[in-house]
């Protein structure tokens, strides 16, 4: 016979309520992709050509520079978010688990780094 709640009994056995958080995150970062990408794709179509001059001049506009960050950032962390839920699913055993997240967190963070510091170096070396 068990003296405890049925809440008792399950408390600590469910969600920490750390998928809300989660959930808004990729939400949010979607909603934010969907506005940026509009305006990459409307910025493509109005390049006259794709050469390297043509490509640095639209990084060295100074809004151009500051959206495509924004657009950069924005894709790595909404990477993360997805790889994160993939990983959490469908890796099973715990150390290995663990290991594919910090990875996971590594690479998307070094990626992100690498390629704000490239459009930096571009739109400010001009």
């Amino acid at each position: 016979m068990n003296l405890r709640s049925p809440l008792g009994q399950i408390l600590g056995l469910g969600t920490a309520k750390d998928g809300t958080s989660h959930w808004w995150g990729q939400r949010v970062s979607a909603i934010a992709l969907l506005l940026l990408g509009l305006w990459f794709v409307v910025s493509l179509t109005t390049m006259s050509d794709f050469g390297y001059a043509a490509v640095v001049a639209f990084i060295a506009r100074p809004i151009d520079s500051i959206l495509l960050v924004l657009l950069t950032v924005t894709i790595a962390y909404h990477s993360y978010l997805g790889i994160q839920v993939v990983i959490e699913d469908y890796v099973h055993a715990p150390g290995i688990k663990v290991f594919a997240l910090i990875l996971s967190r590594f690479a998307h963070v070094l990626l992100v780094t690498a390629a704000v510091f490239a459009i930096l170096k571009i739109g400010l070396s001009t």
